[in-house]
């Protein structure tokens, strides 16, 4: 059996009652990221995002608005177009449930699923979240997704669909498919609710006749899911007798984007539908947790939703892309903070990538090198070699896992040791005494910012592609896998250097009036202590023996350290956002031994290990300058 080698990649269709924010980009990046990796990787991709615009809320406001609803939704989707645009997204369609072939195919759905005896009418009697556009169960009073928001009382005649009939081959699905969602706390909230029993599901509205309506019944409107859902098989040509091979090249989709809001309808009713379809699942659903702005979900009746526009304006497009990936782990909320958006855009992007690049370039055309091609003979040369490749490694795994963070972190781990090996080597000495290791030190870190371009260009093409001129390489990412090419060619590139016609990344500047957290620049209050206090805590050295991480949670890692005399101690740290096990094991570090043992994750912890933190938000071991045997006490 052939590879295949096209990847198909869904953003949710939002909902057009509103401007895009910031989280509405969050999902569309992580998206637009994935389809540009894959790409990189040599496939053929099609990338689908669009808008939802049928159902009960868009009426309301188009009544408010006094205009017809289409002429409402028509109104919203350039902002949304405009907006993608900006952020470089490059999609291959937007999709709006008003197309003409989204109709035809949502009439198709219903009459399959009427076929396969899965559809009938009946009457429903109990609580509805207009907001979720969705039937509660009888009990439910608040809407906890909206603010605890109140529950409406609707009864009416309803279509429904025969949820209760895949439960059990649901429980299979997943018992087969333990990957299918990502990450795999969410899978399992998704079988917990299954396992609750499934109820079937109301898939018409006979109040609300803003939407498409129902096959075989005109009375009644096909309700938001089963016509929401729905566009993720229009987008490739179901439905359509022209597009039947389209439609056999690109489903299943291979990743599906959304938030945790929407897990169940993607999770659950979308399985369902696709199983009395009789048609294939996708292949993964990429669940992202929330942006958090002051502690709390962006939502308008919060009052805490960004503009992207203006972001962008303030700090330009890509690194606004570079932030969101670099600081939101896929699996867990969020926080957006200006001052650590600020120090991300200076430490990482202008100071170690940026800075490195300008300064390697400036170098060489000063001194009249111009053209670089030579192979490592130095070790130190042969080593960022090696570490190249296991950079690589590293990321192409993170990225197919949807941890962009960690693939970020990795690429940055990289940049430092190639920052390291330019101060080491001084190649500004170098020139004027050892001519063929300037030369293999100078192509060493543009062979390795090559690679650094291609592993970057997902996140940030622009700027990459601006790299890529200055070192004289193509930068036309199709047709072939790229990643692989640098292996297999890496010693053979020339490279024809030219400096820079501005800036990769420029420093920011806080904006004087902000929030007084940050314009303000305070002496740490900082409660003081006795000689005698201070003599009472224990650091000493220990040496890790093991790490693992700690299984539920995403920050921490399980350290089991040799203290020495004190024994061996488990000890749980909090830093698996900033370090691999690996990077953990055989290193000496300093503990907190006597500190009394606390709980976290249903495991016991026996001590602190101590870490510096950067501005940029990196952390760093503490430890000794020289080996010391485990359990010396540090005075």
């Amino acid at each position: 059996m052939t590879q295949k080698n096209n990847f198909y990649v869904t953003t949710p269709i939002y909902y057009a009652n509103a401007q895009p924010h910031l989280g509405t980009l969050y999902s569309t990046i992580l998206a637009d990221t994935l389809a540009r990796f894959h790409k990189l990787l040599g496939k053929e991709v099609y990338f689908l995002t669009g808008t939802d615009e049928h159902g009960q809320k868009l009426a309301e406001s188009a009544e408010k608005a006094n205009v017809a609803p289409k002429a409402f939704v028509d109104g919203v989707i350039p902002a949304f177009k405009e907006c993608w645009k900006q952020y470089e997204i490059e999609y291959n369609r937007f999709i709006r449930t008003t197309d003409a072939d989204h109709e035809k195919a949502v009439v198709a759905v219903i009459e399959k699923m009427r076929a396969q005896g899965d559809i009938y009418r009946a009457t429903y009697s109990g609580p509805y979240c207009i907001s979720c556009e969705l039937f509660m169960a009888p009990e439910t009073e608040v809407c906890e997704l909206h603010s605890n928001r109140p529950l409406k009382h609707f009864e009416e005649e309803t279509y429904f669909f025969r949820l209760s009939k895949y439960q059990d081959r649901l429980l299979e699905f997943f018992e087969a498919h333990p990957h299918f969602i990502t990450p795999k706390e969410r899978r399992n909230e998704v079988i917990s609710f299954i396992k609750s029993g499934l109820k079937d599901l109301s898939i018409s509205r006979r109040t609300v006749k803003w939407g498409i309506p129902f096959p075989g019944d005109s009375e009644h409107t096909a309700y938001v899911w089963i016509d929401a859902l729905t566009n993720y098989l229009t987008g490739v040509g179901f439905g359509d007798a022209t597009a039947v091979d389209m439609f056999h090249k690109w489903w299943p989709a291979d990743v599906q984007v959304m938030a945790k809001d929407i897990i169940r309808f993607h999770a659950i009713y979308w399985p369902a539908f696709l199983m009395s379809l009789e048609l294939p699942l996708p292949r993964k659903l990429l669940v992202h947790g929330y942006i958090l702005v002051n502690d709390a979900k962006m939502s308008k009746s919060q009052g805490n939703v960004i503009a992207p526009k203006d972001l962008a304006e303030r700090y330009g497009v890509e690194p606004i892309r570079y932030y969101l990936l670099r600081q939101m782990a896929i699996n867990q909320d969020g926080s957006f903070d200006i001052v650590d958006l600020e120090n991300r855009i200076n430490a990482d992007l202008a100071n170690s990538l940026g800075n490195l690049l300008n300064r390697a370039l400036v170098l060489a055309t000063n001194n009249e090198y111009t053209v670089l091609s030579t192979v490592e003979k130095h070790p130190r040369i042969f080593e960022i070699s090696e570490k190249s490749r296991e950079t690589l490694s590293v990321y192409e795994a993170e990225m197919e896992a949807g941890n962009f963070h960690l693939a970020l972190a990795a690429v940055w781990k990289f940049i430092a040791e190639l920052n390291a090996l330019f101060h080491e080597m001084e190649p500004w000495k170098l020139v004027k005494h050892d001519k063929a290791l300037f030369e293999e030190v100078l192509t060493c870190v543009v062979r390795s910012l090559h690679l650094v371009g291609l592993m970057l260009w997902p996140v940030l093409p622009k700027k990459m592609e601006s790299l890529f001129s200055a070192i004289g390489i193509d930068a036309v990412i199709t047709g072939e896998n790229q990643l692989a090419k640098w292996c297999e060619r890496a010693g053979f590139f020339a490279y024809s250097l030219k400096p820079l016609e501005q800036v990769l990344f420029s420093r920011i500047e806080p904006i004087k009036e902000q929030k007084e957290e940050i314009i303000e620049s305070k002496v740490p209050e900082i409660a003081p202590i006795t000689i005698d206090e201070f003599s009472k805590v224990h650091l000493v050295v220990g040496t890790i023996l093991i790490c693992e991480p700690v299984p539920g949670s995403t920050k921490l890692l399980k350290l089991q350290v040799d203290l020495g005399i004190y024994g061996t101690r488990q000890i749980l740290s909090g830093v698996a956002m900033h370090f691999k096990p690996d990077d953990l094991i055989g290193k000496q570090g300093i503990y907190v031994a006597n500190l009394l043992p606390r709980k976290m994750m249903g495991l016991e912890s026996h001590g602190m290990m101590l870490f510096a933190g950067g501005k940029d938000g990196s952390l760093q071991m503490v430890t000794v300058g020289a080996h010391r045997e485990n359990g010396t006490r540090i005075s």
